[in-house]
């Protein structure tokens, strides 16, 4: 099975496997196979590094003697190419500003060290569905958050009269309307049109 469980090493293992895992790959020519044995690094002679390198990326897995190398190049390719076409070519500030959105393209390919999917197609659709679900849930949030009443909000008190210098009194609780401090001081008669407060007229 893949060896992809973080969770199980403490973060300061994790960061010298990285660090030695990098070392050991970084020094490797071009010309050499892309996988190589790894038996003292994690503890086994059973498990080796199998990476691909693109440009300035190197994408490493660490498997067990029971994995077929090529297969593990050929799903390395797969989740490549689908971080390619989400992130639409695809670099390192991508992978450190979206860490999130990567690790569930991975969830998606492979979950407890079982492949789940290697058809790119299949795993860009589960991802464009998961933004549009998140997007939504922003977009009811927002609208869910305009629509509360603020502070001091009393929703049965009639405007004051234009002109009276006194103001309706709502202006305050109207985050959305800069332009109802302005109308407080001429004496607001407009709350009833403020896109915040529209409906809530008691």
């Amino acid at each position: 099975a893949l060896r992809l469980s973080p969770g199980r090493r403490s973060m300061e293992v994790q960061q010298q496997l990285i660090r030695e895992t990098f070392h050991l790959v970084l020094k490797r020519d071009e010309h050499i196979c892309n996988f190589l044995e790894c038996g003292s690094l994690f503890g086994g002679a059973d498990y080796k590094l199998i990476y691909r390198h693109y440009a300035t990326l190197y994408f490493v897995f660490c498997v067990d003697s029971s994995e077929s190398e090529l297969g593990i190049l050929d799903l390395i390719q797969v989740f490549v190419e689908t971080l390619d076409k989400c992130f639409e070519n695809v670099c390192e500030l991508d992978l450190i500003f979206h860490m999130d959105k990567v690790h569930y393209i991975l969830q998606e390919v492979v979950i407890g060290g079982m492949v789940l999917e290697t058809n790119m197609n299949e795993i860009v659709a589960q991802v464009e569905a998961q933004s549009k679900l998140e997007k939504a849930e922003v977009s009811d949030s927002l609208l869910s958050a305009a629509s509360e009443p603020r502070g001091g909000l009393q929703l049965g008190r009639e405007p004051f009269p234009a002109g009276s210098g006194q103001g309706c009194g709502r202006w305050a609780a109207c985050a959305a309307c800069a332009a109802c401090a302005v109308l407080q001081a001429l004496g607001c008669v407009c709350w009833a049109g403020c896109a915040a407060l529209r409906g809530q007229r008691g």
